[in-house]
């Protein structure tokens, strides 16, 4: 499994053949503007909820692709009626893909779209591909559902938020690796604007201090595992 970091939470992870993103917010963020939406590859869009810097890229990619939109029931339904296909899911749901298996977990957050639609509730995703586990939370708080989920899946990486004021920061994203019992860490949605910028050593360090690695990408780069 590659995994391949887009800026803010965009995410590309290729699972055998199968090309998937992640909340593609790309061509409006200018951190990002050695990334061209048109040659990124897409069969699946994994939407974790419906803000602007996670879905601004959505439609164009699927136009372009026919990627299948998974997300919550309003999501696929709003992309649905605009001609795109989609997967719904629901808190606690999973279904088995040809590339492996997606549940679809809660996250405390907020969720609409730009004009100020329901977008319903927010979520993140555990993939299950080629004998590899991943959490991607999504834009969440620190939440005891987080501890549910080893009780089940054992995990390789969680991807977890750490730029702080929206979602939680580098302090309570390593109480979720406890949480989620997973010492190995990708963060993201960190240094896209100025309410979550975080001090990259500072961050590390806390980590390292606590017996766990943080891993923080540069836009384009990749880690396999």
């Amino acid at each position: 499994m590659k995994i391949t970091f887009y800026g803010h939470a965009s995410l590309g992870l290729q699972i055998g053949d199968t090309n998937i993103l992640v909340d593609p917010f790309i061509s409006g963020n200018p951190k990002a503007a050695g990334i061209d939406i048109e040659t990124l590859k897409a069969d699946y869009i994994l939407v974790t909820h419906a803000h602007q810097d996670h879905i601004l890229d959505v439609e164009a990619i699927a136009k372009r692709t026919g990627a299948v939109i998974i997300s919550n029931y309003e999501i696929v339904t709003y992309y649905g009626n605009l001609g795109f296909e989609g997967h719904p899911m629901n808190h606690g749901g999973q279904w088995d893909f040809e590339f492996g298996t997606i549940k679809y977990v809660n996250a405390i957050h907020t969720s609409s779209f730009p004009d100020g639609s329901y977008g319903g509730q927010p979520g993140g995703f555990i993939i299950e591909g080629e004998h590899k586990n991943v959490y991607i939370a999504g834009d969440t708080a620190l939440t005891f559902d987080m501890k549910l989920i080893p009780l089940q899946t054992k995990l390789d990486l969680a991807i977890l938020p750490i730029g702080d004021n929206f979602t939680m920061g580098v302090d309570d994203a390593i109480l979720a690796s406890d949480f989620v019992e997973c010492e190995k860490v990708l963060g993201y949605h960190f240094d896209t604007f100025g309410y979550i910028e975080i001090d990259h050593e500072e961050a590390k360090r806390k980590f390292f201090e606590k017996g766990k690695d943080l891993m923080l990408l540069e836009i384009g780069e990749s880690l396999e595992l």
